[in-house]
């Protein structure tokens, strides 16, 4: 009967609650499992990327800090499971002392009192209501919450490194751009400079062509200012100097998954891990009710202990000195100013706001998603409108130069060209970086990376 009693549990059963988006994202995305399930290493397959997130899965202090949250987090666990085992301790006391003691007709007698004992003291709260395994299972929700924490983080900061990889890329693509302009700026400046000399040509074609040249030199000089603060932001994302060998933009990982499929929403419940985590805090929520509703019955308890005991040290293990009790416990609360009552109103409060914060992470996660599959999309169709931008502006600095060298236009129709020109190829690489990126973010926003993988070594146990 007492075990079955044990069994009760007053907290409320969990019911995840209903998904507060739609049930597609749309109706033109390919279908499929989400890439989600797809290991970061299968996904991103340039060699020295994985490099990076290798390192930064090793040195990262982000990822160090997340890590002992978990082993806080789970140390915790075992700290409230603790009460639902008998504790056993060994005691040893020693004790001396004068009492006076007064008799009628014998006046006042001083008495030394001397005691030393040695016993086994057990204590064990038998749990009827579930008090202690709600406590406990609370605990061990909570781990499991930042366990998932542990896990976003390393899914956030393979999204960092691999969009700081994609910067290194771009910067590096667009910088050979404006030096490759400006060897042909300052051919041209050498040409536009002998003519002036020799007569041919007017001061003014002369200056215009130093203005081209100084702003591809201007935009090469921030290129390399920009991709050297990138370096360190990949350095401190990695926990070590960052060295990237050149490459061309496109990473071998995200070409070959262009056209990825995302999924339904309701597969951000079990792959996003900032969702898994909100629907742990509140499977934890619930059980911080059960044990404010359990601490309203009896509290039923055992103690007892076993030794020996003596007035002297030197007896106290001979025969006849054993002692021994047994002290069963029970306290039903029956006033104490509405403090149970009140414990019961804020776990309650902490559960809807644990409802209203899981409900507010799925929307986030849905947005997420939502937005990077936008910006992949548009993102095609602004480079396949660049690329055509970028052909006809080459065509017209051609043009433009012609008609320079037959005499029939000024310097300044060359400048014009050959500067927007520029820019049109600065804004192609820009975008191709940027569409990369948007694929990153969608993997990052399902929760991609980690998911289905084995918990790391010490993490301890990771399903209930």
């Amino acid at each position: 009967m007492p075990f079955a009693a044990a069994a009760c549990s007053f907290a409320p059963d969990h019911v995840r609650p209903a998904q507060p988006v739609p049930a597609r994202y749309s109706d033109r995305l390919p279908d499929g499992p989400s890439i989600a399930r797809i290991g970061w290493r299968d996904f991103f397959r340039a060699p020295e990327l994985q490099r990076l997130i290798d390192a930064a899965m090793a040195n990262n202090r982000d990822i160090r800090i997340a890590t002992a949250r978990v082993d806080q987090a789970r140390g915790a666990w075992r700290i409230e499971g603790a009460p639902l085992y008998p504790q056993l301790d060994a005691v040893g006391t020693g004790g001396r002392g004068r009492t006076l003691y007064t008799l009628p007709g014998m006046g006042a007698t001083a008495v030394d009192l001397r005691q030393v004992s040695a016993q086994l003291s057990a204590s064990w709260e038998i749990d009827f209501w579930g008090r202690l395994r709600n406590i406990r299972d609370a605990a061990r929700w909570q781990y499991f919450a930042t366990e998932e924490a542990r896990r976003a983080v390393a899914t956030e900061l393979v999204a960092q490194v691999a969009n700081g990889y994609l910067l290194e890329r771009e910067y590096e693509e667009r910088a050979a751009l404006a030096q490759s302009s400006i060897a042909t700026r300052e051919e041209s400046l050498r040409i536009i400079r002998r003519r002036y000399e020799v007569g041919s040509g007017s001061k003014l074609d002369m200056t215009q062509a130093q203005t081209l040249l100084a702003q591809a030199q201007i935009t090469l000089q921030v290129l390399e200012q920009d991709r050297a603060v990138n370096r360190n932001a990949l350095a401190l994302l990695v926990g070590e100097p960052v060295e990237i060998a050149p490459g061309p933009l496109g990473l071998t990982a995200v070409q070959d998954h262009l056209a990825l499929p995302a999924g339904l929403p309701s597969d951000l419940l079990t792959n996003r891990p900032d969702v898994v985590a909100a629907e742990h805090r509140l499977r934890a929520a619930n059980a911080n009710i059960g044990a404010a509703r359990a601490a309203f019955f009896p509290n039923i308890s055992l103690t007892g202990g076993f030794g020996t005991m003596s007035t002297a040290l030197d007896g106290l293990f001979k025969d006849g000195t054993e002692a021994w009790s047994f002290t069963p416990t029970i306290v039903q609360p029956l006033f104490n100013a509405g403090r149970l009552k009140g414990n019961l109103d804020v776990a309650k409060a902490q559960r809807d706001e644990a409802v209203a914060s899981y409900e507010r992470t799925v929307q986030v996660a849905f947005r997420d998603v939502s937005d990077a599959l936008v910006r992949k999309q548009q993102l095609g169709l602004q480079i396949a409108t660049t690329r055509e931008m970028v052909g006809a502006q080459r065509e017209r600095a051609r043009l433009a130069q012609l008609r320079f060298d037959n005499g029939r236009s000024a310097y300044l129709e060359v400048l014009d060209a050959q500067r927007d020109l520029f820019d049109a190829e600065q804004a192609l690489v820009r975008l191709h970086r940027a569409e990369i990126a948007s694929v990153v973010a969608l993997y990052a926003a399902l929760g991609g990376g980690f998911v289905g993988q084995p918990t790391p070594p010490n993490s301890g146990e990771r399903t209930p």
